[in-house]
């Protein structure tokens, strides 16, 4: 190369290390002067290498911790199932329903040892000890109706226990062994597990007690439908039934997460497991020790996330979080708080979600004062309203009330753009769909027959003829989506819907 291509080459090079300085110090570790500048070819430049510690075998982390991991088996008693000579089962219906007084009358004819009782039955899952006086940490799920409780450690010593608490919404139990002795014990791990960490897990699958799996974080803050505080830890060690309700240890031996459930088409393993991340178990154990239960505060709202097209629909530009679908009556939102109120902030601390407004304010105790930020009609407000105590799933129900009429009316107005028929409501309020067209916009969106449109954007509907108005209106200001408010059953909620093209 002569001096002028090299002088040449070298005034690139200049401007594409000066462009991407940083890059340049991290992958060469270079040190660039102010006059002089290292020229990096291709020869020189190294892939990126981290330093880091992982350990070679976890026998250390097993021999420590396992000795405070245990089996629980669960009996109590279930419905029964009875087979006829082909193998068909009777169950049972609910009282007065046309199936319940057929069954009833086929039993009367059945031989006595066919008639179905109620019959004993056996789980099992796995737990671990969480202090020295036998505190063991386990699922709900693995526990719930039990009679009886018998915890089984690794050596085949076998306890009784207690359920001292449980918390259906995050699938925790509590429990407690009935011996004065002092255990084995392990504590969860205060700092937050990152994705990519190794993990450990010890359980009791197909109750095989004591059974040791590895893997990593696969993922964090997983949301499978489970409940409404839904913030699992994925994780690859092999995890399978009867593993439930068992710890997932870090390489220091401290629990990062309750084994809680699988995804799988087959029953088995397939590398995806979901764990309750010890920040939460921890949390809730100490309100089951300290209580036997959970209490949580409890705003009086049904709320969905904020997507790009509610956002649009509602005028709310960039805005995330939570928007208001339906306020409780009787509840402290009540008065304040209204349909279409786009909740972006608690405490000052932004909402991302309608998880996340959720676990927010369930975090918080009844009796305490949040401030909770809202955009109503383009204006940022904010509100303190005391929390109440959350109540029991039946006693939400009945404060919500019942669902959407039931409307056989044959009448109906087809919105073709989005595959509805609907009529006006019984009641009044709102307009009932009474068909969906399978491959249409509505069906995708998850509208079914029965549900109730109670308004479109900000204007209440009584008949179908509304909701062309409105939707028309929404055209002429230039709008891309419009809202659905639409109540289903016990909830109410807002569907955003594409608007077609004129």
């Amino acid at each position: 190369m002569s001096d002028t291509n090299s002088r040449t080459g070298g005034r690139a090079l200049r401007t594409v290390i000066l462009g991407g300085t940083a890059l340049a110090l991290v992958v060469t570790g270079a040190f660039l002067g102010s006059t002089d500048l290292v020229r990096v070819t291709p020869a020189q430049a190294e892939a990126v290498r981290v330093e880091g510690v992982a350990p070679f075998s976890f026998a250390d982390v097993v021999e420590q911790v396992r000795p405070a991991v245990v089996s629980v088996r669960v009996r109590g008693e279930t419905a029964a199932v009875a087979l006829d000579d082909e193998g068909e089962q009777f169950f049972d219906f609910p009282p007065g329903s046309p199936m319940e007084r057929f069954f009833r009358q086929f039993r009367q004819q059945m031989p006595r040892d066919m008639i179905p009782r109620n019959r004993p039955s056996t789980s099992l899952g796995s737990g671990f000890v969480i202090s020295g006086d036998g505190l063991v940490v386990t699922n709900n799920h693995v526990v719930d109706d039990s009679e009886t409780v018998v915890v089984t450690f690794e050596d085949g010593t076998e306890y009784d226990a207690e359920v001292i608490g449980s918390d259906d919404r995050t699938d925790l139990a509590l429990l407690r062994i009935d011996a004065d002795e002092t255990f084995t014990y392990v504590k969860f791990s205060d700092q937050e597990p990152r994705v990519g960490d190794w993990v450990v897990a010890v359980g009791n699958p197909f109750g095989l007690g004591g059974t040791v799996t590895a893997g990593i974080i696969s993922a964090r803050g997983r949301q499978i439908g489970a409940g409404p505080y839904d913030d699992f830890l994925q994780i690859d060690a092999a995890v399978n039934r009867g593993n439930s309700g068992g710890p997932a240890f870090n390489y220091r031996g401290e629990v990062v997460g309750v084994n809680t459930a699988i995804f799988s088409p087959s029953g088995g393993n397939v590398g995806i497991a979901f764990a309750i991340p010890a920040s939460t178990a921890e949390r809730i154990v100490d309100d089951l020790t300290d209580d036997g239960m959970v209490v949580r505060g409890w705003l009086g709202v049904q709320i969905q996330t904020i997507t790009d097209e509610i956002a649009e629909g509602l005028r709310l530009g960039n805005e995330r979080g939570a928007l208001v679908a339906q306020v409780t009556a009787g509840s402290p939102a009540e008065g304040i708080l209204e349909v279409g109120d786009a909740v972006t902030a608690v405490n000052g601390r932004a909402i991302d979600d309608s998880r996340d407004l959720a676990v927010r304010i369930s975090s918080l105790s009844p009796g305490e004062t949040a401030t909770v930020t809202v955009v109503r009609d383009g204006r940022t407000r904010d509100f303190d309203i005391e929390l109440g105590r959350l109540p029991s799933t039946e006693q939400l129900a009945s404060l919500i009330g019942p669902g959407q009429p039931d409307s056989s009316d044959p009448r109906s107005t087809a919105l073709r753009d989005f595959g509805l028929a609907m009529v006006p409501a019984d009641d009044g309020v709102g307009v009932t769909v009474t068909d969906v067209d399978p491959n249409s916009q509505a069906a995708e969106r998850g509208i079914q027959p029965g549900d109730v449109i109670l308004a479109v954007g900000d204007t209440e509907v009584s008949s179908p003829d509304e909701i062309e108005e409105a939707i028309a209106a929404a055209r002429d200001e230039g709008m891309r989506a419009v809202l659905f408010r639409i109540r289903s059953g016990d909830s109410t909620q807002f569907v955003p819907m594409t608007l077609a093209r004129s």
